[in-house]
């Protein structure tokens, strides 16, 4: 899964932009264009958009190097919030005076991208997605404790903006507050179940020992060994003072809000149908999600089709153990055995950087073109990993200061199974989310409006492909490993059947957990947390099993086409040179990819062509 920083209420912030300057990637770069055509046009509309952007989310700015708003966070107050909104919608009449048929082809790719950004920022102020900013798993009182990873301070005028950030949080805090109390009056609140943990979350931040902060423990050594230890000692002073006169006020504040006017307003139904306006949001967060128009009907047989088919090979999976029972049965010992969990955070630590280390060797066997930027493996933060799912991925800063991150859960080991490691960590990091968003964040001829786009069925689809990937480069020889891939792919085909059965068909949150527990080999404690995810997100789940379904269809289609000239690192190229886009345009782009590989190898056979080969040609017609 990939975790975006949320600080801004109204806005999912993408931070896998970069500012490298040499790609790995070698893609045909766009020429400047001309004046007065409708590319220069579209540009020009781009770059205006992409300058009120960087203006309007200060931490956005952060992560693509650029120096504005380094010292507060964004305005999330109602008149800032329709004015932003107001604006978008100006930018999308701008757009839609641009013809694409005009455009050259990355262009349009640019336009399409940008059409989809602003329509769908548009939908969620028109369906008040801002007065519900948090649920049990994100929002700013999560996401804040990590400023200073994201912020990486080096300098005295670094730590300067900090410090402002820090003091600008008690602002930022109340300006949350006034939102979620809008919600309250409008009916749009989260369900209180998937809240019940919300005030220990807020709690954990609200400390007496300073030094126990996560606001100075998430300093990196780096920064601080940047200044003279005597500035340092001045400077942790003073973060000391406006985490004591801003962040922990702010954060007592909210956690007295929570106690007493939030949580006891929370709604008990769960689905999305029960919200105002609720159906007709979910079918348009189907839409943002998946890309598609598909309905939720369709979606739910699909995965019904799919676990199906899944649970007729784990079937042949259990034969082949020779497990004796009922597939039922073999899940339950998969889940209470000990031998298939780690024994210690380490000891899961080590094995996923094993599991790595072995998928990188093999990626040039399914890649031409490798990304530059490096990642690393971190355990999930204490405070947010009881709430929170079995591993996330976080990208890397834009202005190279830092690579990606693959985050593993190391709470509760009894629910993390060993068997489902090697299909997580090639979801996580490679070559699923950090060779993606690597590639995308170094490629060259992109906007940094499209560069920043984050379609969740392309980066989500392309992860869970990538599962998949991993029995083509040497994994999944035990067939426990095998089972694990497997028990991940129905996860995300339950997710299907569970994600519209809660939203869309009125299904009960135990109807939904009774579902994955007879459909997945998820841990109890893992199935809690997937459902209560589902809940608080109506329509994101959808995204994986949709994405991952379109790219193996496209895939082969390509090889049916293609026959024996199909090289599977060129169709992997062709796939992400692009970046994050929308389904329908990957398989254009991939159909215009098939058509020149066909012509190509067309005009490579007449070459090769001998005059001794003529009469057998001859013959053979």
């Amino acid at each position: 899964m990939l975790n975006l920083i949320t600080f801004n209420s109204t806005q999912y912030i993408s931070i896998a932009v970069s500012l490298v300057l040499f790609s790995a990637v070698v893609v045909a770069q766009e020429q400047k264009p001309e004046r007065g055509t409708p590319d220069q046009k579209l540009t020009e509309l781009l770059d205006q958009v992409w300058d009120f952007e960087l203006e309007s989310a200060p931490l956005l700015a952060t992560n693509v190097g650029d120096p504005r708003g380094q010292d507060r966070l964004a305005d999330d107050s109602l008149d800032a919030i329709q004015q932003r909104a107001d604006r978008r919608a100006e930018f999308l009449q701008q757009l839609e005076t641009v013809s694409v048929d005009s455009l050259s082809e990355g262009k349009r790719i640019d336009r399409e991208l940008l059409r989809q950004r602003l329509e769908g920022q548009l939908a969620n102020y028109r369906f008040n997605t801002h007065l519900m900013p948090i649920n049990n798993r994100g929002g700013f009182h999560i996401s804040f404790p990590e400023l200073p990873r994201v912020m990486a301070p080096r300098s005295e005028e670094d730590f300067a903006n900090y410090i402002a950030r820090l003091r600008d949080f008690d602002r930022y805090t109340n300006q949350q507050i006034s939102l979620l109390r809008g919600g309250i009056k409008t009916g749009l609140v989260q369900p209180a179940i998937i809240m019940r943990d919300s005030l220990s979350q807020v709690e954990s931040h609200i400390v007496d020992d300073l030094s126990k902060s996560l606001l100075l423990t998430n300093i990196a050594a780096e920064s601080k060994n940047s200044l003279d230890p005597k500035r340092w000692i001045q400077i942790k002073a003073d973060i000391e003072d406006a985490l004591k006169s801003s962040v922990i006020p702010a954060y007592q504040r909210f956690a007295n809000f929570l106690k007493t006017e939030y949580l006891p307003a929370c709604r008990g139904p769960v689905g999305a149908s029960a919200m105002p306006m609720g159906r007709e949001f979910y079918l348009d967060r189907i839409q943002r999600f998946t890309t598609i128009k598909i309905s939720p009907e369709e979606l739910h047989q699909t995965g019904v089709n799919e676990n199906a088919r899944i649970r007729t090979e784990m079937e042949q999976i259990k034969q082949k153990v020779k497990f004796e029972g009922s597939l039922d049965e073999f899940l339950e010992h998969l889940r209470t055995d000990p031998k298939f969990y780690a024994k210690s955070a380490e000891e899961l630590m080590q094995t996923a950087s094993l599991i790595l280390k072995r998928a990188d060797g093999r990626l040039p066997e399914l890649f031409g073109h490798l990304p530059r930027i490096p990642y690393g493996l971190r355990e999930i933060p204490a405070y947010v990993a009881p709430q929170t799912t079995a591993a996330y991925y976080w990208p890397p800063a834009t202005d190279g200061s830092r690579g990606g991150f693959y985050y593993l859960n190391t709470y509760n080991l009894s629910s993390r199974p060993l068997y489902q490691l090697e299909a997580l960590s090639l979801h996580e990091a490679v070559p699923g989310h950090h060779l993606q968003l690597a590639i995308q964040a170094e490629l060259e001829n992109l906007h940094p409006i499209s560069r920043e786009s984050n379609f969740t069925a392309f980066i989500e689809g392309w992860a869970l492909y990538s599962e998949r990937l991993g029995k083509d480069i040497g994994f999944y020889k035990d067939p426990y490993q095998d089972f694990g891939r497997l028990s991940m792919e129905a996860w995300r085909a339950s997710r299907l059947v569970v994600d519209t059965g809660l939203h869309w068909m009125g299904w009960s949150r135990q109807q939904a957990i009774d579902y994955m527990t007879a459909n997945t080999a998820l841990s109890p404690h893992n199935i809690v947390a997937e459902v209560d995810r589902y809940i608080g997100w109506p329509g994101q789940a959808l995204a994986y099993k949709t994405g991952e379904l379109a790219i193996s269809r496209i895939r082969g289609q390509a090889e049916q086409i293609l026959g024996n000239d199909f090289d599977v690192r060129s169709f992997h190229d062709r796939v992400l040179e692009a970046g994050s886009i929308p389904l329908p345009m990957l398989e254009q782009r991939i159909n215009q990819w098939i058509d020149k590989q066909r012509e190509s190898n067309a005009e490579e056979n007449t070459d090769g062509k001998t005059e001794a080969d003529e009469p057998q040609q001859k013959k053979q017609g």
